[in-house]
């Protein structure tokens, strides 16, 4: 009996030493495949290049809209010389050009525009810069002071001895605003030829 047991414990150790050694044959295949998981990362900084797109949209300050008034008032001042009623050689007040849009006009270059055009006219002599500043530093008007009233422009044009007074006045929408031009006679106050155009870009 004893020499059963003995066979059988033997035989049963050798099978599990037997079952061992195939054990450890299809393991060693197992801890190979964690491995190629890792390279994975080095992806990571790839992104900061996308940076310099934003930078394009920086030039944003030109909400100035930039007018031509050169061919905004050329056309108006030439339909305003063929004016009837006009006597020649007649001395002309140009008012500085109002602002009555709802922004920031650059009325100074308007009025320097329209000065430029009427400039080498035959029909009118113009009251020179100069003597539009003086008048108004006498009469106590700031020198940028558009005449807003047409009654405050004859009464400038009567001191410094103008027969014609040319007022003008920007309207409407500041992006595509609307050049109004009135010439009116300083005696009567009557207003002898007007017309009006869109401002050019």
């Amino acid at each position: 009996m004893t020499s059963h047991l003995l066979k059988f414990s033997g035989v049963l150790a050798l099978a599990l030493i037997l079952s061992g050694c195939v054990l450890d044959q299809q393991q060693p295949e197992q801890p190979q495949q964690p491995a190629p998981v890792e390279p994975v990362q080095p992806q990571q900084p790839q992104p900061v290049p996308a940076q310099p797109g934003p930078i394009e949209t920086v030039p944003q300050p030109p909400k100035m809209q930039s007018i031509n008034w050169q061919a905004s008032v050329t056309p108006l001042v030439a339909q305003m010389l063929k004016a009837e009623g006009v006597t020649a050689g007649s001395v002309l007040l140009v008012d500085n050009v109002k602002n009555s849009t709802n922004g920031s006009l650059q009325s100074a270059k308007a009025t320097a525009a329209l000065q430029s055009a009427l400039a080498n006219n035959s029909q009118f002599t113009l009251v020179t810069p100069q003597q539009l500043a003086v008048a108004k530093q006498t009469l106590g008007l700031s020198a940028e002071d558009s005449l807003v009233s047409r009654s405050k422009a004859i009464g400038l044009a009567r001191y410094v001895g103008a027969q014609y007074v040319l007022y003008s006045n920007a309207q409407g929408d500041v992006k595509s605003p609307e050049l109004q031009m009135q010439l009116m006679l300083v005696q009567t106050g009557e207003i002898i030829w007007s017309g009006s155009g869109d401002v050019q870009h």
